[in-house]
């Protein structure tokens, strides 16, 4: 079961231990909840050696197999071309409120575009967009010369054409995460392309 459709199935049971309880502990229902006692939570400091390196880092990391996703977004003004960056790290987040993640380097340039845009395109790729996913993980090139797309619904950013999926959505919150940004999107469109169709998978550096 995917991530969405787990979410669903807590989402349903505990609406069903709601409504059964409705009948038979009422008072319960609008007593005062005691709050759950919050972690202690500790920062590395600056002057802590990190436990491991960045190379065996990525070395054991890369045994997680993940999917792969273009995210793109409409020009904004003053530009002359839409943005997009080829991504690993995209999930579902949450069911209601609608919202998904990605993750982004905060060296990147493209991010910036996307931020001023204010909402984005999660293109989720096929098997055979390997060549287009290497295209959108370069910098400094026009990454759209020659690729088929037409506009999102909602934020007019590129739905890739022959994605599995799209996910359109506008900007919800930005958090940092180390060397990277958190990017929390929240749905206001999405589709299917060829449900059928396999989909292009990351592992150990290369696609498989």
């Amino acid at each position: 079961m995917g991530q969405a459709g787990t979410a669903e199935a807590a989402v349903r049971y505990l609406r069903s231990v709601a409504a059964a309880g409705e009948s038979t502990a009422s008072d319960a229902a609008t007593a005062p909840l005691d709050p759950l006692p919050r972690p202690d939570l500790r920062c590395v400091g600056e002057d802590e050696r990190a436990p491991v390196g960045p190379g065996e880092f990525r070395r054991v990391l890369g045994n997680f197999a993940t999917g792969v996703a273009v995210v793109t977004a409409a020009a904004a003004d003053g530009e002359s071309g839409p943005a997009g960056f080829a991504c690993q790290s995209f999930s579902s987040l949450s069911l209601d409120p609608p919202l998904v993640t990605f993750m982004v380097g905060r060296t990147s340039t493209t991010w910036p575009r996307i931020a001023r845009a204010g909402a984005f395109c999660v293109n989720v790729l096929a098997a055979h967009q390997g060549a287009l996913c290497r295209g959108f993980a370069v910098s400094g090139a026009d990454k759209f010369a020659g690729v088929a797309y037409d506009a999102a619904p909602c934020s007019g950013a590129p739905r890739l054409t022959g994605a599995l999926a799209w996910i359109d959505c506008t900007i919800h919150a930005v958090h940092t995460g180390g060397d990277h940004l958190i990017v929390v999107g929240r749905v206001a469109a999405l589709g299917t392309g060829d449900e059928d169709a396999a989909p292009l998978l990351f592992h150990k550096g290369r696609f498989v």
